[in-house]
């Protein structure tokens, strides 16, 4: 079940960048971004024992979520360019 921790995160950090790019706050702050919430997810998922995963297990869980989704946002952005 360790997936559902990683969507989860995936999925926020997808969306905490969408807004992020609607603001007036530059591209380049998106990577802080993302290892920020990394962060804050892990805390919450320590605290919680979220999935009864280990500490080291649900660091990287996270990190793994929030730069996956970083590159799946930029690999989207990749594929609108060449189909133009």
């Amino acid at each position: 079940m360790q997936i559902t921790v990683g969507l989860v995160v995936m999925a926020l950090t997808l969306v905490a960048g969408e807004i992020t790019k609607m603001t007036k706050i530059e591209n380049k702050w998106i990577p802080l971004q993302n290892i920020i919430i990394a962060i804050l997810a892990s805390i919450v998922c320590i605290i919680f024992k979220v999935e009864g995963l280990g500490v080291l297990e649900t660091i990287i869980t996270c990190i793994f979520a929030c730069m996956s989704a970083g590159g799946i946002a930029d690999l989207s952005k990749i594929t609108k360019k060449e189909e133009k």
